[in-house]
């Protein structure tokens, strides 16, 4: 369905970006990969699947750098056609205990960057009138959570920020749609667990059931492959007009 696409998913060296990343080769797009640490090992994995794979390893806090990963990713390939905005880290604290620069640096990658990548993208993709934007918001872009207060400000913006791309386009082939995952055992969700069993004093499964049952009523984690599969779909004929939704992914988490 995508052979002769090419998509940049950002933060794609493992979890939530790795497994959009592989849904989309598996359709055949060619891929270009960012994050941090090794990108040999996901890089072979996206490869496997049939398409042409590219690293680039911008930091997604650096404008200047993010300019360079979007004129790189059209050199080699073309264009971009296909955005995967899902950089994102995370810090948990109370507001008044929440340091400035962890604020400053969440705000940065997990919203600032969406918007550096989205303006680059959208002339190429309107010369086109094709393109598919697609920003890993979180069900923190829908409801809030305590000592969360960057990540579910950063993540509400990047809900905000895909209905306005939706609007501006809406007359054009690009669409603009976040999805928004409830818990992911991701690395950075692995954390939580982690911190979770090591405060309770007990094993890290029994921290995974107590970390859902707070918020999940599915009591399952969502997976990288259901996500990637919800990627593929707004990428679609299907969903030409699917515009500006905030999809969520949560097993039940904001019916509540």
């Amino acid at each position: 369905m995508l052979k002769g696409k090419t998509a940049l998913v950002t933060g794609s060296t493992s979890g939530i970006g790795l497994g959009i990343a592989k849904a989309l080769a598996a359709q055949g797009a060619n891929i270009m990969l960012n994050g941090f640490g090794d990108h040999e090992a996901p890089r072979a994995e996206v490869a496997a699947l049939g398409v042409k794979v590219g690293f680039h390893g911008a930091d997604m806090s650096r404008p200047a750098e993010i300019e360079d990963m979007m004129k790189a990713t059209a050199a080699q390939f073309g264009r971009v056609d296909i955005l995967v905005n899902n950089a994102g880290i995370q810090h948990v604290a109370r507001i008044e205990d929440f340091p400035p620069e962890r604020w400053d640096a969440i705000i940065a990658i997990n919203l600032s960057s969406a918007f550096h990548t989205t303006r680059q993208a959208i002339p190429a993709m309107r010369q086109a009138n094709w393109g598919r934007i697609i920003n890993v918001a979180s069900v923190h872009g829908l409801v809030a959570t305590a000592e969360k207060s960057a990540y579910v400000a950063a993540k509400h913006g990047i809900v905000g920020l895909t209905k306005v791309t939706a609007l501006e386009n809406a007359t054009s082939g690009v669409t603009c749609n976040a999805i928004c995952p409830g818990w992911v055992l991701t690395p950075l969700v692995q954390k939580q667990v982690d911190a979770r069993a090591a405060a309770l004093k007990i094993s890290n499964e029994e921290a995974k059931k107590v970390l859902l049952g707070e918020k999940e009523p599915s009591m399952q984690f969502t997976t990288p492959e259901e996500l990637g599969a919800l990627a593929v779909f707004f990428c679609s004929p299907a969903a030409d007009n699917v515009r500006g939704v905030a999809w969520n992914m949560d097993g039940g988490w904001a019916a509540q």
